[in-house]
């Protein structure tokens, strides 16, 4: 219910949002459609007219003088001018104008119009338009209001010693006025009738858009009620076919994400139990024969061998370095598994490092009749780790080898270098490892058996690949049954400069 009502908001803002641009959009063709018709309007009645001073000046001026013998302005003849304006076009204004652009006499049908005279027109237009011969469109001054521009035309007279400019506005301002109310009604109701078809068909126009332009938009809010409901395998068909193909892409990659965290989750829980039970029969284990041979002492204490009783102290002590070296791998493998532990890397000679290890090693190996080797290639060079976490990586590969070779086998540990890294190598002549289980032996409490079955807490292996994982390398093996087991892992060499 809550996805329907947000999903009905969004289609309504979508939709607002539609209306509100069709709106400003009419609006803004309605403005535009005013303004350039008025142009055209004007710049054809222009170019219409463009010859009218010129043929004014030609048919008026040719037999009489604008001017009289006192130099005043003939009135007569431009009362008989007024006469054919207005049986011509009563829009049209003429004015007489000197060669600075005065205004020396009008003509214009308006009574209440103002006075012009004394006013003075700019002549740059008027030159313009002459020197083009009206082929462009041109505005000028409006000797009514000089603030205001209008279209004109004019021609240029020198007659008997007189010199100047007929300037005739073609639009003049009663006209004006009167073409302004009725355009402005005509677009009035252009604009309102075409608006509201504009609007209705738009409206349904809009409505099946939106329908069809948020048909992904459903899909996605479809799935994603289906996998709210539990259907966690339910994904977008097509996503990347989709109008929507990155949100559609993106919400199956998220699914596939969250679904693989699940499993993730899932896994992390099956082996915290499987961890827990493990840990609990390793600790139990120990905990068990200490308790055990501790009772018997107790209850036994005076029935006992001195021999017997040593015997009993020294399994209690074994059990409790066993309970000891169990829980420290525990706080061990929980630290490095939590990122608790940061590499502190420096260059040391990894020569060193084993042949203090291959020494420590040496005794115990004796008391199983184990030959342990170490081969190294000479002048090996410094590489860059930490020491003492690559310590203990090779110890417990050391451990696990010592563990698994029967007496009478052999361990070998290697140094070898290559041009940027150096590879250490543990091997023994154990029972060996099988394919299938070679991959299960670096996880948490997994041990795989090979011939007799040996004790151990099973976290040796995670540790060192936890090491090696964070000295950003990788632990390999290579096994087979009855033909041994070798462990590799590489550390880089250190770069001086």
């Amino acid at each position: 219910m809550k996805n329907n009502i947000l999903s009905g908001r969004f289609i309504l803002k979508l939709s607002l949002s539609f209306l509100a641009i069709l709106l400003l959009a009419g609006i803004g063709y309605t403005v535009t459609s005013i303004y350039l018709s008025n142009k055209y309007f004007q710049e054809t009645t222009q170019r219409l007219h463009s010859n009218l001073a010129q043929d004014l000046i030609d048919e008026k001026f040719k037999n009489e003088h604008p001017f009289d013998s006192t130099g005043a302005v003939n009135k007569a003849l431009f009362g008989d001018l007024m006469h054919d304006m207005m049986a011509i076009n009563r829009a049209i204004e003429v004015y007489l104008l000197d060669n600075e652009g005065h205004v020396q006499y009008s003509v214009v049908l308006d009574h209440d119009a103002p006075e012009t005279k004394q006013k003075k027109v700019d002549l740059a237009p008027i030159k313009k338009f002459i020197n083009e011969k009206g082929s462009h469109y041109t505005l000028g001054d409006d000797p009514k209001d000089l603030t205001k521009q209008t279209i004109f035309s004019a021609a240029h007279f020198n007659k008997e010693g007189h010199e100047g400019y007929v300037y005739i506005i073609l639009a003049g301002k009663d006209f004006l006025a009167t073409r302004s109310d009725l355009f402005n009604s005509y677009f009035m109701r252009l604009g309102l009738g075409g608006s509201i078809l504009t609007l209705i068909f738009a409206t349904l126009l809009g409505v099946l858009a939106i329908w069809y332009l948020t048909r992904s938009l459903r899909k996605i809010i479809y799935a994603a009620k289906r996998f709210q409901q539990g259907d966690l395998e339910y994904r977008i068909e097509n996503a990347e076919k989709t109008d929507l193909a990155n949100v559609a892409s993106t919400y199956n990659h998220m699914a596939d994400t969250i679904l693989s965290d699940i499993e993730k989750i899932k896994s992390v829980d099956q082996l915290r139990q499987e961890l827990i039970a493990n840990i609990s029969h390793d600790l139990r284990t120990p905990l068990s024969i200490i308790q055990g041979y501790i009772e018997t002492l107790h209850m036994k204490d005076s029935e006992l061998t001195a021999e017997e009783r040593a015997e009993y102290l020294k399994t209690i002590s074994r059990s409790s370095e066993r309970l000891s070296k169990l829980i420290s791998q525990l706080f061990e493998y929980s630290k490095l598994e939590a990122n608790q532990i940061q590499p502190q890397k420096e260059p040391f000679l990894i020569s060193e490092l084993a042949n203090d290890i291959h020494r420590n090693y040496m005794l115990l190996a004796e008391q199983k009749n184990i030959d342990l080797k170490l081969s190294m290639s000479q002048n090996t060079p410094l590489v860059f780790a930490d020491i003492s976490l690559v310590e203990r990586a090779i110890q417990n590969l050391m451990d696990n080898a010592l563990k698994f070779t029967p007496e009478g086998g052999k361990v070998t540990v290697k140094i070898e270098s290559e041009y940027d890294h150096v590879e250490v190598i543990i091997k023994d002549s154990g029972p060996g490892i099988k394919k299938d289980n070679q991959a299960l032996i670096f996880e948490r409490y997994r041990q795989t058996k090979a011939g007799e079955q040996k004790e151990g807490a099973g976290l040796g292996l995670a540790i060192v690949k936890k090491i090696v994982e964070i000295h950003d390398s990788s632990i390999k093996v290579f096994s087979k049954p009855n033909e041994g087991t070798s462990f590799s892992f590489s550390l880089p060499v250190y770069a001086v400069g």
